[in-house]
């Protein structure tokens, strides 16, 4: 574990290079005490950034490294405040659309009409207590204990195959003592997009300087490799063990969790995990040709597991044909359809929805969606949606102005996550993809999502106070 210690993150990886360049700016790495670097901006000249933001103005905030695209949406400062904001109104948005689709549920289960959304109004103020302490953490606390926050979402995960591991819908992924359940797969999420974006750093620190620790197992192998004849293949098998040895424990501890997710039948949960981890190791530096082999042989296991289960095979494509009458796998797609079509522009009403009265299965969870649609129409839907895309946009800008590459690199895992997931709820739920079981995150009800959903925002709070202009404009009003 110290192998992963916190460091200079400062030096983008080539592909980040490029991504900045296509937003019109570009940034250098600073020194490797953190103090200084230099930002380039409008007309090419190179503008210093101190992490030291007492001395600055607002209005320096404001001006420095200025993008050519200038305006609001490319500065980060109201992309911090946009990012807040979004989350809130999503938050509080799904507070009320859970209490007005489960009211009807409730009641048919004889209870109270608005235990379900008492529930998710205390699972609100724990997720608003980790938000408000993960975004004062600081970064360097997150290098510091990432690894260690991994192991522990491994264990749990491992734990949904004990015996205290429950099965919810043909998926086990929950664990439960007594009445209390948690989800741990969000658990890995949150792990992941804090500890992938270090170790990746660090490997391809190692990658690039050859720094390796001598193992006999790794020595053998470069003596066996030594001994080969071709060039070309000699070549090719020594840069493949470098690159196996940099970059093991990030492998590692990235495939661990997802087979046991996988293990318990949620392909929903494991594209998740596999786009996060997707983007971390795209942007983080590693291979580009092991990558996209990587890539492939991601796509053939997915495929595998679907076709592997005939049950699964036939919901994936009812998605994509006909639904006859008496078909049960495509009966919630259909419902979540007579839904969106019910609400047209304006919606029939908050509380009037008619799916929810137990036509359309899990209505306050996975497809409140296609409630909002109904109940609020075109209108509640577009503002959904908008809601997510200014979550993506701040995200990756502040992305892109951020020197700390460390933090650059969680708060793209985290828009990965979020908005990915978003957009792929949304698609189940206008039919576009078969029915995965994702939750909408901030929306739907549930404990493990929203706690976690709200903890990772404020773990990007913290990543994007990283960004000089945005310190320098806290530091300002807090003076």
């Amino acid at each position: 574990m110290s192998e992963y210690r916190s460091g200079d993150f400062r030096k983008p990886s080539q592909t980040w290079r490029q991504w900045n360049g296509t937003f019109g700016f570009r940034f250098r790495s600073g020194s490797s005490d953190g103090k200084s670097g230099e930002v380039t901006g409008r007309g090419g000249k190179a503008k210093p950034v101190n992490s030291t933001v007492k001395d600055r103005r607002p209005d320096d905030a404001m001006r420095d490294g200025d993008p050519p695209l200038g305006g609001v949406l490319t500065n980060p400062i109201w992309c911090y405040y946009g990012f807040i904001i979004s989350v809130i109104l999503l938050t509080c948005i799904g507070l009320v659309m859970v209490f007005s689709s489960s009211s009807v549920r409730m009641i048919s289960n004889g209870k109270a009409p608005w235990q379900q959304g008492v529930s998710q109004v205390l699972y609100c103020f724990g997720g608003v207590v980790t938000f408000l302490i993960a975004s004062h953490l600081p970064a360097a606390f997150y290098q510091r204990l990432g690894f260690v926050f991994c192991w522990i979402a491994i264990v749990l995960q491992a734990l949904t195959l004990s015996p205290i591991g429950r099965e919810i819908n043909g998926n086990r992924s929950w664990i439960g003592v007594g009445s209390v359940t948690l989800q741990p797969a969000e658990v890995v999420k949150l792990a992941l997009c804090i500890w992938l974006p270090l170790a990746l750093t660090q490997a391809r620190k190692r990658l690039d300087e050859n720094d390796f620790a001598p193992t006999p197992t790794f020595v053998k192998l470069e003596a066996y490799i030594a001994r080969i004849g071709n060039g070309v293949l000699r070549d090719w098998a020594g840069s493949l063990l470098r690159g196996f040895r940099a970059y093991f424990w990030s492998l590692f501890m990235f495939m661990v969790p997802l087979l046991l997710v996988l293990k318990g039948d949620d392909l929903g949960t494991a594209m998740i995990i596999i786009l996060i981890g997707g983007v971390a190791f795209f942007i983080g530096g590693f291979p580009t040709k092991t990558f996209w082999s990587a890539a492939v042989l991601m796509v053939v296991t997915v495929v595998y597991f679907v076709v592997s289960k005939p049950n699964r095979l036939d919901r994936v494509l009812s998605a994509y044909r006909p639904c006859k009458v008496g078909d049960t796998t495509c009966y919630q797609s259909l419902h979540s359809k007579y839904a969106i079509a019910s609400g047209g522009f304006f919606g029939v009403g908050l509380g009037n929805s008619r799916e929810k009265w137990n036509y359309l299965p899990e209505a306050h969870n996975d497809f409140i969606f296609a409630i909002i649609c109904e109940e609020l129409g075109f209108i509640g839907a577009v503002l959904i949606v908008l809601l997510f895309i200014i979550i993506a946009w701040c995200l990756i800008i502040v992305a892109l102005r951020n020197e700390n590459h460390y933090a650059s690199i969680v708060l793209v895992c985290a828009a990965m996550w979020i908005v990915g997931q978003a957009l792929i709820n949304i698609m189940v739920v206008l039919g576009l993809l078969p029915v995965m079981g994702v939750p909408l995150p901030f929306v739907s009800a549930g404990g493990s999502s929203l706690v976690m959903c709200l903890t990772v925002a404020g773990v990007c709070i913290s990543m994007m106070r990283c960004q000089p202009q945005i310190a320098a404009s806290i530091s300002a009003k807090r003076v």
